[in-house]
C-alpha cells in the first residue's frame, strides 16, 4: 500500500476530488466536451497546487490515477500519463492568462491585484479559447506548441474549419502559423476593410506544396497538372472557402482566347480567385497580366451581388521590394506569394515514374 493512503491530508482530499467529480455528474458530462476540458483543468489546477504545498513525493500521481481509475472504473481519462497533461494544460495557459492579467492591472492600478478576480479572468479565458476543442486536439497542441498566442491560433483555426486531429498534425508541421496572413498584397487599397482583412487572411506564404513530387526540370503545365490531381490537398493548403471551378480556364476577347491557369470561387468572400502559377523569379510584368485577367472575369462572369474578384501569384521566389512596386497603381486585389518543394526527383527518374493516367488505367484494366 502507497503511504499517501496512511496520509490523512491525502485521504480527505481525495475524498472531496470523488465527491467532486460525481457531483459534476461526470459520467453524462463526458459527452459534453466543454465540461470535460473544464474537468481537466480543474484537476490540473488541485494537482499543481498539492504538488506545490503538500510533500506528498513523486508517486503522487500514479496514486491518485491508481485512486481515481478504482473509484471510477468505466470513466477513461485518469492514467497516470493524461493527469500529467493535465496538469501541463492547467500550467500552460495558467501561466499566459495570468501574466497577461497582471501587466492589464498594473497599468490599470499597481495597488489593486485582486487574486481572486484573476482566478475568475483565468476561468473565462479558459472558457472562450480552450474547452472548445477536443481533448486530444490539446494534447497534440501541447507536445507540438510553446507559444500562447501560437496555441490559440490553432485552437481558433480548428474551430473555423472543424479540423480532424490529422489536419491539425498537418498544419503544425506546415508552420501555418508564420505562414498565414503573409505575402505582398494590395487588398487593403483595394478591397473594403471586412473583405480586405479575410483575404490578407486566406494569403499564405510560402504555399507548400510538400504533397507533389516534382522532377528537377518541371514547368508550369506540369505543376498545374500536379496541384490539380492532387486537388483535395491543395484545397486543404489553400484553406477554407475555396471551390475548384478549372484549370486552363478560357475566356474569350475579341475573337481571341486567353486561358486562366487556376480558377476558383471563394465562398466566404463571395468572389472569384484567378491563380497564375510562375515557376520562375516574380518579374513586375506578371501583376499587369493578371489584372487583364481580372478585368475580363469582372466583366464577364462576375454576378451583380459578387465581390470583385482577387488575383494570386504563386512563384518560385519573389523580391519584396519589386512585388510592392509592381503593385502600385493596380486598382485590382493582387497578392502574390511564394511556393515551396520539399521533393524534388532527377531528371532521370521521370520516364520511370507511373503517371496518374496510367495508374487510372491500371486500376480500370484490373476492375
Amino acid at each position: 500500500m502507497s503511504d499517501l493512503l496512511k496520509n490523512n491530508d491525502y485521504k480527505n482530499w481525495l475524498v472531496d476530488l470523488k465527491q467532486k467529480i460525481q457531483q459534476s455528474q461526470i459520467k453524462a458530462a463526458l459527452a459534453v466536451n466543454s465540461q470535460l476540458i473544464l474537468l481537466y483543468w480543474d484537476l490540473g489546477k488541485q494537482i499543481v497546487e498539492k504538488q506545490e504545498n503538500s510533500k506528498w513525493g513523486s508517486g503522487f500521481i500514479d496514486q491518485l490515477s491508481k485512486d481515481l481509475k478504482l473509484e471510477f472504473p468505466d470513466i477513461g481519462g485518469f492514467s497516470s500519463d493524461n493527469l500529467r497533461y493535465m496538469k501541463v494544460f492547467y500550467l500552460f495557459y495558467h501561466n499566459s492568462f495570468s501574466i497577461s492579467e497582471q501587466v492589464v492591472r498594473k497599468l490599470e492600478n499597481p495597488e489593486r491585484i485582486n487574486s481572486e478576480q484573476v482566478v475568475r479572468n483565468n476561468e473565462e479565458n479558459i472558457n472562450q479559447i480552450a474547452n472548445k476543442i477536443p481533448w486530444g486536439h490539446h494534447i497534440l497542441i501541447l507536445k507540438k506548441i510553446k507559444n500562447i498566442n501560437e496555441a490559440k491560433f490553432y485552437i481558433q483555426q480548428t474551430l473555423k474549419n472543424n479540423w480532424s486531429r490529422a489536419v491539425l498534425l498537418h498544419q503544425i508541421e506546415s508552420n501555418l502559423y508564420n505562414r498565414q496572413g503573409k505575402g505582398v498584397n494590395n487588398f487593403a487599397l483595394t478591397l473594403p476593410k471586412i473583405q480586405s482583412d479575410l483575404a490578407n487572411e486566406i494569403m499564405k506564404d510560402p504555399y507548400s506544396f510538400d504533397f507533389l513530387q516534382m522532377t528537377e526540370k518541371y514547368n508550369e503545365n506540369d505543376l498545374e497538372k500536379a496541384l490539380t490531381h492532387n486537388i483535395t490537398q491543395f484545397l486543404l493548403e489553400l484553406g477554407t472557402g475555396f471551390s475548384f471551378v478549372g484549370k486552363q480556364f478560357p475566356i474569350q476577347l475579341a475573337n481571341k482566347e486567353f486561358r486562366i491557369d487556376l480558377l476558383f470561387y471563394h465562398l466566404k468572400l463571395r468572389c472569384f480567385i484567378v491563380i497564375d502559377l510562375k515557376v520562375v523569379d516574380f518579374e513586375p510584368e506578371f501583376a499587369g497580366k493578371l489584372n487583364f485577367y481580372l478585368n475580363v472575369i469582372d466583366d464577364q462572369m462576375k454576378h451583380e451581388n459578387d465581390n470583385p474578384t482577387i488575383g494570386m501569384i504563386i512563384c518560385k521566389t519573389k523580391n519584396t521590394i519589386e512585388a510592392e512596386y509592381s503593385l502600385k497603381g493596380i486598382d485590382k486585389p493582387i497578392g502574390i506569394s511564394e511556393y515551396e518543394l520539399l521533393k524534388i526527383l532527377p531528371e532521370k527518374f521521370k520516364g520511370s515514374l507511373p503517371s496518374i493516367e496510367d495508374i487510372e488505367n491500371e486500376l480500370k484494366n484490373n476492375a
